[in-house]
């Protein structure tokens, strides 16, 4: 029997409006935590981003919204506000009814307006923890009302430090409430938080993903000792030299550094971080979409909420601390039959964290050494082969026939040809890359190169371009 969100208990019309906005069959996480919302039982939900888990708790709240009642009837948590706007956005597509009141709440925004709205009444709060916190301080924020509490990302808020904040959240909540917990791992924390503010809960889980080798390459450098990251990733980026690139680091000032440091060696890539507004957020994915910009570098929590189909790579110049961010990461690449890289930077302390790793995907993961100036040179070399056959296959070619029949005149065909070439080369090979270091970058190291004795460069603490200005 196919499991449609009828047969799970969704109205009528909430069925409709779903289908409208193309949501036909329900994921698993869906399917197997909104019978025990719509039944009022508490419910505790370990899956991944990306596997549905906001329509899961949504449209229970949704259906069961008493719509003549005054106050707040549902208070949403989450970890970030892009988080946060991302469910709020999702409600107020899947509600399809304008008297249903959403509110997203977050630090960086007036919380004066935030007030006024909740003055003027809202249904469904969504928010995260200080900011909501300061609200229920300040008195604006009340809870009297509350029938339906949602934790997203659970391990995320605990992860950043809002456990005293969460706890003291929920002890705001009327006691006679449904709750939900919804979190990637279910670790020591996240149970204690379930025994004590959970009544009886079903306890649901999706299955893990694993990556899977035919889809995902996945290789690993190691880091030379008394090498810098940075070094070792430059001639990673330009032996593989991806089309969309999605780079990970562990902090927000890495994220910075790293941007300006690969902008000043000329590649295309801008910073996606939280403090972007939602226009420069939108720009700043179209550009990428459009390949304007062609790698991001991100954390974690800034990439969540990002959903991007056509990345060629995913690169982990840090690795996450949990086993199951590293399979969340990979699998944003090789999607939708497209086959992906998934490229990790390690050091000597991280051969612990790749054992797990390895016992996790099932595959024992091959080591790389950093590539040769010889092996990014001959790279170079295959790929401007490729591009001539095409280019004898193509229409254009005849229009350049007069411009050979006439150097033909003085010079041999192969040697124009061979010309030719080394002009192709020379414009797509860096100049650092051809002649073994000179006119590397300001800063940047080239000790890759044979011979060379580049000192280690420095990364640069210089303030990066707001998003949206670079490479414009």
């Amino acid at each position: 029997m196919t499991v449609t969100f009828e047969s799970l208990g969704i109205s009528e019309k909430r069925v409709k409006t779903l289908e409208e906005i193309g949501f036909v069959t329900p994921t698993e996480i869906q399917a197997q935590a909104i019978p025990y919302l719509l039944a009022g039982q508490d419910v505790a939900g370990q899956a991944q981003t990306g596997t549905g888990k906001t329509a899961a708790f949504s449209l229970p709240i949704l259906d069961k919204l008493e719509m003549g009642k005054e106050g707040v009837q549902a208070l949403i948590l989450a970890p970030t506000r892009e988080l946060a706007l991302q469910v709020t956005n999702a409600i107020r597509e899947m509600s399809g009814d304008r008297r249903v009141r959403t509110l997203s709440v977050y630090g960086g925004q007036s919380i004066e307006r935030q007030i006024q709205r909740l003055e003027r009444g809202v249904q469904i709060v969504v928010g995260t923890p200080g900011r909501i916190l300061d609200l229920l301080d300040r008195g604006k924020l009340k809870l009297d009302t509350l029938s339906w509490l949602v934790l997203d990302e659970a391990d995320e808020m605990l992860s950043m430090g809002f456990l005293e904040d969460v706890e003291r959240i929920l002890s705001y909540a009327p006691e006679e409430r449904n709750t939900a917990f919804f979190s990637a791992t279910m670790d020591g924390d996240i149970r204690k938080l379930m025994q004590k503010f959970l009544s009886d809960p079903a306890i649901v889980r999706i299955k893990q993903p694993k990556a899977t080798p035919k889809r995902i390459n996945q290789e690993v450098y190691t880091v030379p000792r008394g090498w810098s990251k940075v070094r070792a990733l430059q001639p990673i980026l330009e032996l593989e030299d991806p089309e969309a690139a999605l780079i990970f680091v562990r902090t927000r000032r890495a994220a910075a550094e790293l941007t300006s440091y690969l902008q000043s060696a000329g590649h295309s890539v801008d910073e996606y971080h939280g403090d972007l507004n939602q226009s420069q957020r939108e720009r700043l994915l179209n550009r990428f979409r459009q390949q304007q910009v062609r790698w991001i570098v991100a954390t974690d929590i800034a990439a969540r909420g990002l959903d991007i189909d056509h990345l060629t790579h995913v690169i982990n110049y840090d690795l996450p601390d949990s086993i199951d961010s590293y399979i969340h990461r990979i699998g944003r690449t090789g999607r939708a039959g497209r086959e992906g890289t998934a490229i990790s930077l390690i050091e000597p302390y991280d051969r612990r964290k790749l054992y797990q790793i390895e016992r996790r995907v099932g595959q024992k993961l091959k080591i790389r050494s950093i590539p040769t100036r010889s092996q990014i040179q001959a790279r170079q070399l295959e790929k401007l082969q490729t591009e001539v056959l095409d280019a004898l296959k193509g229409e254009r070619l005849a229009s350049f026939l007069p411009i050979v029949s006439q150097l033909g005149e003085e010079y041999e065909a192969h040697a124009i040809a061979a010309a030719a070439l080394q002009m192709a080369y020379d414009r797509t090979c860096p100049a650092w890359a051809r002649n073994g270091g000179s006119g590397a970058p300001d800063g940047m190291e080239t000790g890759y190169i044979k011979g060379s004795t580049t000192p280690k460069p420095k990364l640069r603490s210089k303030t990066p371009a707001p998003s949206g200005s670079r490479n414009s």
